[in-house]
């Protein structure tokens, strides 16, 4: 994130409200703008946003997995959903296949051209991961993913 001007009254990232002074929620807002930036820059030289890469990494990581179930694990919506996984079918990246038992589901999956794309892109990304990790014990960043995970939860939280 750049500087903001001089004089503008708006404090750096890690000054004032958006240092540790900062309201939990804005702050993790902040810091998810911040890698979202970061990991559109890290794909672009790959030609894939980063909601396509999300979701050949799911499909990757959950096989079995239906659009619907696709769209939750990639927060996205259904409808964008879709269209994201038009145009990976167009790129040649991932393709569908029917449910086993159930012959209308149609599951996505990588292609072989999807799994060597998200290769590459763990090696453009990894750096990434390993930059937010880097200042953080292993007990400190167990304490994080505890917590996150927690906020995603918490029955509290929804409205």
């Amino acid at each position: 994130m750049r500087k903001p001007p001089s004089g503008s009254g708006i404090p750096a990232v890690g000054e004032g409200k958006r240092g540790e002074a900062g309201y939990l929620g804005y702050l993790l807002r902040q810091a998810a703008s911040a890698q979202r930036l970061r990991m559109d820059r890290a794909l672009g030289g790959l030609g894939l946003t980063l909601p396509q890469f999300l979701v050949l990494t799911m499909a990757r990581a959950y096989p079995g997995a239906s659009n619907a179930d696709l769209a939750r694990l990639t927060q996205l919506t259904p409808q964008t959903l879709s269209v994201i996984v038009g145009n990976l079918l167009k790129a040649g990246w991932v393709e569908r296949r029917a449910h086993a038992a159930h012959g209308r589901i149609q599951m996505i999956r990588p292609t072989p051209a999807g799994e060597a794309l998200l290769e590459a892109c763990r090696h453009h990304t990894a750096p990434l991961e390993a930059g937010l990790a880097s200042s953080f014990s292993d007990a400190e960043l167990a304490l994080v993913r505890r917590w996150l995970v927690a906020a995603a939860q918490d029955p509290h939280m929804e409205g």
